[in-house]
This record gives C-alpha cells, sequence and structure tokens, in this order.
C-alpha cells in the first residue's frame, strides 16, 4: 500500500514537527496503512530540543514530494543471468513477451541488456564471409537447444568453428581443427572420415541413420556425437546464437534509482534507443526494468498537510501530489485540489490543539 506523507511547511517549527509525529502515529492507530511523518525543512534549536527530550525521532526529511521511480506501482522484473547462451535469452524474450531483458551477474548486479535490435544485430551480419561458430557452451546445453540425444559425450564445453559438411569433404576436412565441429547428414562414410580427423564433436541432422562403425569411432577417437531431428539449416541457425550471452549484450543501457523523479525518468526511457531503463540500488544491484509503458498510469505521492494551507510555505512539488486532507489553524491559501478532501481549519492556537482534540475524539 502506498505510503502517506504527514508534512508541515517549508520552515518547520515545533508546531508543525509535533502535529506531523502526533498525527501520523494516531492515523497508524486508527486506520489499515502506511503513514509518515515527515519534515521538508531543517529542525530549528528549540525543536530538537523538544524531540531530544521527548525521546522521539525527528521527521523524515523530504525535500520534493513530485513522484519518484520508487512509487511506481508494477516493474517489469524478467531478468537473465549472465552465464547462459543468447538462444536461452531470445527463448526467455518469447516467452514473456517483451523486447528487452536484464543480464544480471551471480550477486544480482546489473551487467547490460539484450534487446530485439541487439538479437536482430547477432543473427542478421551484413558480412557474408563471417565463419559458423558455437559456443563456448556446455555439450549438454548444446544439445538441449538442438533438441538432440547425446550418444556419446567427449567433451565438457564445446567452443570452435562449425562447418555444414554438403559435399566437398575435402574442404571442410582441411578447414577443421580440434576444437571445431561439424554437421552432418546421412553419408556413413563422411562420417567417420570427419570423426578420424579429430574434431571436437559431430552433429548428425535430420535423425540420419547412426551405424555401430561411427558411434565405436567417435569413442575411440573421444569424439563427442549428437543426433538431432532437425536439418543442418536449423542447426546452424541454433549454433549461430549459442555462444555468451555478453557477447551480444548492450552496455549503455541506462540506469536509474528509486529516488530519481519520475519526471526524469520518463525523458530517459524516452531518449534511450532501447525504449527502456533498468531501476537499480545503490549496489548496482538489478531491481526491475522502466518502459514507456509504466507512465501510462497517474502516479502521485499521497500527502496530508499539517499547520499550512498555501504552495508558498509547502514542499517542493506539491502541485503534483495527492493532497488528502489538511489540517491548519492559520487564515485560508491558495492551495486547491481535483477532488474533495478533509479540511480542518481552527482558530486556535496551534496546530497540535487540533490533532489533541483528535486524540481525545478517538478516546
Amino acid at each position: 500500500m502506498q505510503p502517506t506523507y504527514i508534512i508541515g511547511h517549508r520552515q518547520p517549527d515545533t508546531d508543525s514537527i509535533a502535529s506531523s509525529v502526533a498525527y501520523a502515529s494516531l492515523l497508524g492507530q486508527i486506520y489499515p496503512g502506511t503513514f509518515i511523518a515527515a519534515r521538508c525543512g531543517d529542525l530549528n534549536a528549540e525543536t530538537q530540543h523538544a524531540l531530544t527530550i521527548a525521546g522521539i525521532e525527528p521527521p523524515v526529511l523530504i525535500e520534493n514530494v513530485e513522484p519518484s521511480v520508487g512509487d511506481i506501482p508494477f516493474l517489469y522484473t524478467q531478468k537473465a543471468p549472465m552465464n547462459i547462451p543468447a538462444i536461452d535469452v531470445a527463448l526467455l524474450m518469447d516467452e514473456y513477451d517483451i523486447r528487452n531483458i536484464p543480464i544480471v551477474d551471480d550477486e544480482n548486479r546489473f551487467l547490460g541488456l539484450v534487446s530485439e535490435h541487439g538479437l536482430a544485430r547477432a543473427y542478421v551480419s551484413p558480412n557474408a564471409s563471417l565463419p559458423l561458430k558455437v559456443g563456448p557452451i556446455k555439450l549438454e546445453a548444446l544439445a538441449r537447444i538442438l533438441q538432440a540425444e547425446t550418444v556419446h559425450a567427449a567433451h565438457d564445453l564445446i567452443h570452435g568453428k562449425a562447418s555444414i559438411v554438403i559435399d566437398a569433404l575435402h574442404i571442410s576436412l582441411a578447414r577443421l581443427g580440434p576444437d571445431d565441429v561439424a554437421i552432418i547428414g546421412d553419408n556413413e562414410p563422411a562420417q567417420i572420415a570427419l570423426i578420424a580427423e579429430g574434431i571436437c564433436a559431430l552433429i548428425i541432422a535430420e535423425g540420419a541413420h547412426l551405424g555401430e562403425r561411427v558411434r565405436e569411432s567417435a569413442k575411440s577417437r573421444n569424439v563427442s556425437l549428437l543426433k538431432t531431428t532437425l536439418d543442418a539449416f536449423s542447426v546452424g541457425r541454433l549454433l549461430h546464437l549459442s555462444g555468451p550471452v555478453e557477447t551480444i549484450m548492450a552496455t549503455d543501457a541506462e540506469t536509474l534509482h528509486r529516488d530519481d523523479l519520475l519526471s526524469t525518468a520518463a525523458r530517459v526511457v524516452s531518449n534511450s534507443p532501447y525504449r527502456t531503463a533498468c531501476v537499480t540500488d545503490e549496489d548496482g544491484r538489478f531491481i526491475g526494468m522502466l518502459s514507456r509503458n509504466s507512465f501510462l498510469e497517474d502516479v502521485h505521492k499521497s500527502v496530508i498537510l499539517v499547520d499550512h494551507n498555501e504552495y508558498a510555505q509547502a514542499v517542493e512539488g506539491i502541485e503534483t501530489a495527492e493532497i488528502v486532507e489538511i489540517i491548519d489553524h492559520h487564515r485560508l491559501g491558495t492551495i486547491a485540489t481535483l477532488q474533495p478532501i478533509r479540511f480542518r481549519n481552527e482558530p486556535v492556537g496551534s496546530t497540535s490543539t487540533i490533532i489533541t482534540m483528535r486524540y481525545r475524539k478517538n478516546r
């Protein structure tokens, strides 16, 4: 539930502070909710002395009640760990139906952002001669991504070039090394030749037949062997995004904090090429993500004014706040509200007198 701040005027005297503290305590005992005694200026010596004698903590200092990021009721909290393949991030984005996903480390610190644009740039390269690569990725993760059966696991980690072997076997053999991966279909002689070359892993595509000679050869040569029902092109497409997410992660994404003003946050998100910003705490730990949709609802701080009823004396940003009540003993001022509120104004010596009346009324 959103807190309600009970706050006096800009140059608080003892009446203003006492009214704030006492009324917050009273409301907290009568109604469900959070009521916070606040002030918008420094304490004078008399008030500080009174609080010390009474053993009461000073009200929290609030210099502006304009809504902040912390007042937004909903943040996108989806995130992804830094040690997963890029393809898994794409799957998470599809699952959550979001266009950006933050990346965090093991301590939940924000590292960067993966966007649809970043994924597209990683997958669609203007340079047609770039080699197909795989990983670094754990063999079990690769098998999961390719929906493959692990026939023989000779390596824990796969990291190297990949080649789809079609016809020119001798060309493929010449360019594949001990860290590399070959993708092939139903061609047992070529399968055996690739294994004999001493590559890292062989992926059998399209559910092709896998003979016993190939299985034994892979074991003897220490070559990992996977078998998938995917076609060779689909395997290559998935391998292209099997590398660590940090290779496609943007590190220039904007970050905000809970106490940043909402107007500032809206400007940051609007100007961001990703149309988003990530909210972090003072230690850089991820809290949530803002998008343009985050600003569709009107967000206001809830405020009760005591010991004044004029804009000139009110806390900064009062024109953006939702004033729910005013209690005062001064002349009527200039504050206007969008809807009816409780307004108690009495010709007595102090606002504290009015608060005391409320205590007695509520026994």
